[in-house]
């Protein structure tokens, strides 16, 4: 039950209290009623003078009683229309007053709660820091990508007074190296990336000191494929925290492995809709306003659903069922989900 301090309480009392004095207001007559009162008194006590003085009406049998009533009670009709008019106008204001009254109590209600969320010591003060980590966490992931995606110099080897090996000492052991034919790319030579690596980079780190999660990325990044990935996503989150929405707020309604798999076989629409699990109103409608009025926001979300498209074909063909489902609670999932609710992609 509310007491009279909670907020449900304060609203109940407001409520009662608006009933209250407009039952009291639509009992005590107004003014315009009063007036109407005295007005239709007034013409039916002239009315009564001058038919009663002049004899009007008396010898013309029912057509005159008929005029006689008419020009009687006609006019105190129009005079009571006009009257319950007023009364109607007068009864909306008071609804109106009291329906804003009902919203000022839960506007404050509302402003209270927020307040004692943040107040310090609160019971919610955890939110606050988990907030603060998040942040921490993204601007430490900016650093990261903006450091590992440009090319570091090699330190050197040799001592500071050491002299250049001559040309027998560099000449290449048979044995040792497996001769490359000219122009092989990088990504050629590098071992290819780990599924664990690969999903824990599109997670990206929990909080700065996560080692495990920089390292991931770090190795994810020299991925080329992968890199443009990470990029799109950290692209997208970056948009949508500055309306405030952060995919660690998100609980989506997970998807099945195999809806995964028709996903990446090319089905669209209400075939894979299990996919788009955001249920938060708030979420959907900011960033379907921001996809509405923001060129810039529309081009990235676009530029990373096709590259999550692009992953998550090739992803799929080797990945297990486990592997699916640890992809799909990653951050860079969640964003997907989103995302592709608001441009239509599971409609």
């Amino acid at each position: 039950m509310p007491t009279s301090n909670s907020p449900a309480g304060r609203i109940a009392t407001a409520k009662t209290a608006t009933g209250k004095a407009a039952n009291v207001a639509q009992l005590r007559l107004s003014g315009t009623e009063v007036a109407a009162l005295v007005l239709s008194v007034l013409w039916l006590v002239l009315g009564a003078v001058v038919f009663a003085v002049f004899g009007l009406g008396s010898s013309d049998g029912a057509l005159g009683f008929l005029i006689t009533a008419l020009v009687i009670f006609l006019p105190v009709a129009m005079i009571w229309v006009a009257a319950t008019a007023a009364r109607t106008a007068r009864v909306m204001r008071e609804e109106s007053a009291r329906l804003h009254a009902a919203i000022d109590a839960i506007r404050k209600s509302y402003l209270t709660q927020s307040q004692a969320l943040v107040a310090p010591g609160g019971g919610q003060n955890s939110v606050a820091r988990k907030l603060d980590e998040i942040a921490a966490a993204q601007r430490k992931t900016e650093t990261a990508l903006a450091t590992f995606s440009s090319s570091r110099p090699l330190p050197s080897v040799l001592p500071p007074h050491a002299t250049a090996p001559g040309p027998a000492q560099l000449a290449p052991d048979d044995d040792a190296q497996v001769a490359l034919p000219l122009g092989t790319p990088a990504e050629e030579i590098r071992p290819p990336l780990e599924r664990a690596d690969f999903i824990r980079a599109l997670n990206f780190p929990e909080t700065a000191e996560d080692k495990l999660g920089f390292a991931a990325l770090r190795r994810a990044l020299k991925d080329r494929s992968t890199a443009q990935l990470i990029q799109a996503a950290q692209d997208v989150l970056t948009l949508l925290s500055q309306d405030g929405i952060y995919m660690d707020d998100l609980r989506p309604d997970m998807a099945r492995p195999e809806i995964w798999r028709s996903f990446a076989g090319g089905a669209r629409g209400r075939a894979i809709a299990a996919l788009g699990g955001i249920r938060d109103r708030s979420s959907l409608a900011l960033a379907a306003a921001r996809m509405k009025s923001d060129p810039i926001f529309r081009d990235a979300a676009h530029h990373f659903l096709r590259r999550f498209d692009q992953m998550f074909s090739s992803f799929a063909d080797e990945a297990s069922d486990s592997d699916i489902s640890d992809l799909s609670d990653t951050r860079t999932a969640r964003a997907f989900m989103l995302l592709g609710r608001v441009a239509g992609t599971f409609d």
